[in-house]
């Protein structure tokens, strides 16, 4: 599997899935173009990608102009875009009765408007290239809910229509769209999971950053090309679908 001569962009690429999705590709062969919120985060996926082939920029990704200003800088120096892995998200966990507008909106605008944004201004390229692949992460959370997660369930819930609809609009354009739903990982915005969640998991083992990105790479090359508005679950057996 080879990425040689592809242009991908992963968001949320300073840690965690978007980053292990960063360094495949780049391993792989692919120009990446990670980005994130802050100067901090951009100049680590530029440390990271020295040695290969990318870059890391600062991207505001509810900010119109600041993703066209990400693409208008991807064209001139790339000239395409190949793959777009929809990855940037937060929490801003509460329960329903406690939970403030502020929190609800926000999550929804960053996990869900924003994938709106970013590919409504990517897909054209892909269509006059006849050639894209589209990636998003959604969550285990998505399908099953949680207590004190509404908004994170809510936006998660909402990429699966999202992406199903897209799918549809673009598979004649040789562009597929697909989701990768993660169970429990081991990240940073994991840790306060108690460990007897790992009863309910069938395998008895958190996943890792890896697992979800291996299926993010798979579903990015041209080894599923005929693969398009599906979700590939990564939760050992948490959730069957």
């Amino acid at each position: 599997m080879t990425f040689l001569g592809k242009i991908a962009i992963v968001t949320g690429a300073s840690r965690g899935i978007g980053k292990s999705t960063a360094i495949m590709l780049a391993n792989k062969g692919a120009t990446v173009i990670g980005t994130s919120t802050t100067e901090t985060g951009a100049k680590s996926i530029k440390k990271y990608l020295r040695k290969m082939s990318g870059d890391g920029v600062i991207l505001e990704i509810t900010n119109i102009y600041s993703i066209k200003k990400l693409i208008k800088y991807i064209l001139k120096h790339f000239h395409r875009i190949d793959i777009l892995i929809n990855n940037a998200g937060i929490v801003e966990d509460n329960l329903l009765c406690k939970m403030t507008f502020l929190q609800w909106e926000k999550v929804l605008r960053v996990n869900l408007s924003s994938a709106f944004y970013i590919s409504k201004l990517v897909v054209p390229l892909m269509k006059k290239q006849k050639y894209g692949r589209i990636v998003t992460v959604s969550s285990i959370v998505g399908f099953i809910g949680n207590v004190g997660q509404i908004n994170y369930a809510s936006s998660k819930s909402g990429l699966i229509g999202f992406n199903k609809s897209m799918a549809l609009e673009l598979s004649f354009r040789n562009i597929t769209v697909n989701i990768v739903a993660p169970g429990y990982i081991k990240t940073d915005m994991t840790s306060r999971i108690k460990k007897k969640i790992l009863n309910k998991i069938p395998m008895k083992k958190f996943g890792t950053k890896e697992d979800v990105a291996n299926a993010i790479i798979f579903l990015s090359s041209d080894c599923a090309k005929y693969i398009t508005g599906q979700t590939l679950h990564v939760n050992g057996g948490l959730f069957m679908n």
